[in-house]
């Protein structure tokens, strides 16, 4: 049952996780974008097929320049010599010709078929817009990281500042007491009235810093709320053991072989990667573009079609520059240097990342070993406690003692609690610095 009622814990907070992924805005947001890389990938990918296209235009146009045929001047001498050899008028006289260059109710449509044949930029841009795509994926999955992070770190703030409110109840019950106590005395003429208004007094604070301890209670709602996209009166599952949590993370985190590669760093890489492609595309500039088309249409005047009108053109695109001011050479140069900061950038990341990597496993032991101590201070305040108020009600300990005795009781719970959070939340930070969660 104990290990059942442990899986459903842990289940609760896993729970709250995947509904974070599944409904954050922002991650919401980064999916969006990568779901526009993987369509950029594709349209990179279809450049390579034929494209086919309708092509049609209608021309016509009268006057400008024209061209004079003297067909009349060539051929009626002919004529007329034949009409005398066969006495008859079967070869009648001609004019001449002036023909206009427009020309007049002339169609021409066709259907275009066109593919690159040899064009390294095709290729080069395929590898780009992949790289682009691995980038992004990269992208999300930092984002899911440390919204997982804040999740928890969220979640436990709302846990501690939920349970201060149960200490400074605990609190308030005891100082309830204490005043009940002295009234009681003062009644049987063994207390004094300065007692009471002390124990009215302490009251009073404890009400203070439980109205403050609500308020905290009501923010850390509103922040985990936030990040699940939930309404932000939505209740939250406070069922958790933070002691086994805690026992958990110390057994857990004390290998030193829990860290993977972090995402940000093979994000690096990849941009490197990227700007090495982008690179080696503008040292191929010399090479040359060749491209290849097919047309089949029909083209005629006065709108009409027969066979005569029907035809093809096949014909090839040769693209190879010869000279452009040496501003490839110029663009090569500056595409090493994007090569090179981002090498220097990613071996930056990665010695910053190893160190705050050490840093979080730093701040685990140490809220473990402060969590320790304020456990030692609460068993330790809680007999003191225990002893005084024994104490006072026998007459052998001092109503000062008793006051003492019960704030330094309701300071130790505090900083139990607020310790024991704060391991949770280191571990919550260093699984994030070691990228040991997993997001399958």
């Amino acid at each position: 049952m104990l290990f059942a009622t442990q899986s459903l814990y842990a289940q609760s907070l896993e729970d709250y996780i995947r509904q974070g992924i599944d409904s954050n805005q922002v991650l919401q947001q980064k999916t969006v974008m990568l779901n526009k890389a993987m369509l950029a990938l594709k349209i990179a990918n279809g450049m390579f097929a034929p494209s086919v296209g309708l092509i049609g235009n209608y021309t016509t146009g009268d006057g400008g320049r024209s061209i004079a045929l003297p067909v009349g001047d060539l051929l009626n001498p002919v004529y007329a010599t034949l009409n005398q050899l066969t006495t008859s008028d079967q070869f009648p006289q001609i004019e001449n010709v002036n023909q206009n260059f427009f020309p007049k109710n002339f169609y021409d449509v066709r259907v275009r078929t066109s593919m690159p044949l040899i064009n390294t930029d095709l290729v080069y841009n395929k590898k780009i817009q992949q790289q682009q795509k691995l980038l992004q994926e990269y992208e999300v999955v930092v984002y899911k990281r440390e919204l997982v992070k804040n999740i928890k770190t969220a979640y436990y703030n709302y846990l501690n500042a939920l349970e201060a409110q149960g200490i400074y109840q605990s609190a308030m019950n005891r100082a309830l007491e204490s005043k009940r106590v002295n009234e009681s005395l003062l009644t049987n003429g063994k207390g004094l009235p300065a007692y009471v208004l002390r124990a009215e007094s302490e009251i009073e604070s404890i009400k203070a810093q439980a109205t403050e301890a609500e308020q905290q209670v009501k923010n850390a709602k509103l922040y985990f709320n936030f990040l699940l996209n939930r309404d932000s009166d939505a209740p939250i599952n406070a069922d958790f053991n933070a002691v086994d949590a805690v026992n958990e993370v110390v057994s857990t985190f004390q290998s030193e072989n829990i860290a993977r590669e972090r995402e940000e760093l093979l994000q690096l890489q990849s941009a490197v990667e990227l700007n090495t492609t982008v690179l080696n595309m503008k040292q191929a500039f010399w090479m040359p573009k060749l491209s290849g088309f097919v047309d089949l249409g029909a083209q005629a005047e006065n709108l009409k079609y027969n066979n005569d009108a029907n035809y093809y053109l096949i014909g090839l695109q040769l693209d190879m520059p010869l000279f452009a001011g040496f501003t490839n050479r110029h663009r090569i140069q500056q595409s090493k240097l994007d090569v090179r900061n981002a090498e220097l950038n990613r071996s930056l990341v990665a010695s910053q990342l190893k160190m705050s990597t050490q840093f979080a496993r730093n701040t685990v032991s140490s809220a473990y070993q402060n969590y320790v101590s304020a456990q030692k201070q609460y068993e330790a305040s809680l007999s003191y406690q225990k002893l005084i108020d024994k104490g006072y009600k026998e007459g052998v300990s001092t109503f000062i003692e008793s006051i003492d005795a019960r704030n330094q009781l309701t300071t130790t719970q505090l900083l139990l609690n607020i310790n024991r959070y704060k391991v949770l939340i280191a571990a919550a930070n260093l699984e994030r610095e070691t990228a040991a969660y997993s997001l399958k």
